[in-house]
């Protein structure tokens, strides 16, 4: 099965458990066109059925609960019941039972991606030195959330950069989604109770991400003493790995229990159903885009807060510390360095015939 086959496949089967937009479905497909590494975000449908056959040996490895479509831009910041500002993985649409070296390597490859792109400066082997350091660090200290107060000043500053100015993000906020009065009778229902106490609000559609377009998605604006608030919601669906496996496992999504498990500050405004992932959207409380970090960044450091981050995820599953630490330890030099340069030459191998099918010249 090519690329084309493949994401008719995948498409059909997530229209039968949800309601697909197909306008954000068409802009995702000519997203998928532009650069391997925005192919990449879009299409963990694809992955899930490649990165077994590449890099078989690893898939043999123990298995977590684990993200599944990780990438670099699957990390950003919210604020907990404290209020403190928390950096992390914030996106688990795709979460399943997988192997731990599937984050891993997805993680290093669209890191790898992204710097054939011109967005870091580094090589692949810093790339996969990096990543593993902070996951090796984070499983010997048990894990520990990301609290930017007293510590991290570094990433408090990239998350506090300028770019984050709250009037500009409200702004683009409310321009770039579009009113719509198709929404489900449920959902109005759940948009009245997180914001019971506001004079009205307004609903429109909302159009972000990669991985998730085509899914319905929605945003509720409205005011609270004196300022704009808004709460969005997505469409749930199962991982895609419920689609490339065969056997037909896991169609249930595992959004709440990974979240649940893992070693995190959690977000109090999140909120999961069996139909609609509800979040708090807010100039603090959004994904890291690295067109908009300060040119000034220390990369290695990042990528090691995203190996450790990881490692914080997969804590979460029982008994799998002691287990993880044992296969790493087995694992030859360089594997995550091959792996990654492996994966990175299918993803653009796949992406070159989507362009020859559905893309720009």
């Amino acid at each position: 099965m090519d690329i084309v086959a493949a994401s008719r496949a995948y498409e059909a089967w997530a229209a039968e458990h949800i309601t697909i937009v197909a306008a954000d479905l068409a802009l995702k497909h000519r997203a998928m066109a532009a650069l391997p590494f925005g192919f990449l975000r879009a299409t963990f449908y694809r992955w899930a059925q490649r990165w077994p056959a590449v890099c078989a040996p690893l898939a043999l490895a123990p298995k977590v609960l684990a993200v599944g479509d990780l990438h670099i831009e699957n990390f950003g910041t919210w604020r907990d019941h404290e209020g403190r500002l928390i950096w992390g993985i914030n996106d688990f649409d795709e979460a399943a039972r997988l192997p731990y070296t599937n984050d891993l390597v997805r993680l290093a490859t669209s890191a790898v991606l992204a710097a054939r792109g011109g967005r870091l400066a580094l090589g692949p082997r810093t790339i996969a030195a990096n990543l593993l350091a902070g996951y090796r660090a984070s499983l010997d200290a048990g894990g520990r959330p990301y609290v930017l107060e007293e510590t991290h000043r570094w990433m408090r500053d990239i998350a506090l950069s300028s770019l984050r100015d709250p009037a500009a993000f409200w702004a683009k906020l409310d321009a770039t989604s579009s009113r719509t009065r198709d929404v489900p009778k449920k959902l109005l229902k759940l948009f009245a109770k997180e914001l019971d106490d506001c004079d009205g609000y307004r609903i429109k559609h909302r159009t972000a991400g990669l991985g998730s377009l085509g899914r319905q998605r929605f945003v509720a604006l409205a005011e609270r003493h004196g300022g704009l608030v808004a709460r969005e919601a997505k469409a749930v669906l199962p991982s895609a790995c419920a689609w490339a496996d065969a056997r037909g496992r896991t169609r249930h999504a595992r959004h709440a229990e990974i979240i649940e498990h893992a070693v995190r500050c959690p977000d109090p405004f999140l909120r999961t159903t069996d139909r609609w992932i509800i979040r708090r959207l807010a100039a603090d409380c959004s994904k890291l885009d690295l067109g908009l970090l300060p040119r000034r960044r220390d990369e290695r450091r990042l990528l090691r807060a995203m190996g450790w981050e990881t490692a914080n995820i997969h804590l979460g599953t029982p008994g799998a510390r002691r287990a993880l630490r044992r296969d790493l330890d087995a694992q030859p030099s360089g594997w995550l360095d091959k792996a990654a340069r492996a994966m990175a030459t299918a993803v653009i191998d796949d992406w070159q015939s989507w362009r020859k099918h559905h893309g720009r010249s």
